[in-house]
């Protein structure tokens, strides 16, 4: 059964601004070391660090909260599968509110889509319960 369903469309331009004014006083308050690693080693930074933002939005959004009720930006983690596959590592708040909406007997599992068309990044997250 499907829980949540969150997208967001993310203006690259804006990130990459963000990044150029703020540097690291922004990304270390958005983004987790996992993150800042993963998109400080490509060439196009910006694009990178942009989909992780419009999915820690989608995300916020499935959940149902935004960022608030104690769901914060590095609570929500984009990482990969073993196959490359992006998925959602949820902590702190985003983890407390996962864990309160899955139905008892059913384990959470969390989509996430990523893309980007410069000068846009866009991601979608759904969040489903599979029986335990």
């Amino acid at each position: 059964m499907i829980l949540g369903i969150g997208s967001d469309l993310c203006d690259i331009r804006r990130i990459e601004k963000s990044i150029e004014r703020f540097g690291d006083r922004f990304t270390h308050r958005v983004y987790t070391e996992g993150e800042r690693a993963r998109s400080d080693r490509r060439a196009a930074r910006a694009p990178s660090y942009a989909r992780r933002f419009a999915a820690k939005e989608a995300c916020a959004k499935a959940l149902g909260t935004g960022l608030s009720h104690g769901v914060f930006w590095r609570d929500m983690e984009v990482v990969n599968l073993p196959g490359g596959r992006p998925t959602m590592r949820l902590t702190g708040g985003a983890l407390e509110r996962l864990q309160a909406m899955t139905p008892e007997g059913h384990k959470a599992v969390v989509h996430v889509s990523l893309t980007d068309d410069p000068p846009m990044a866009q991601a979608f997250v759904i969040i489903e319960a599979l029986p335990a």
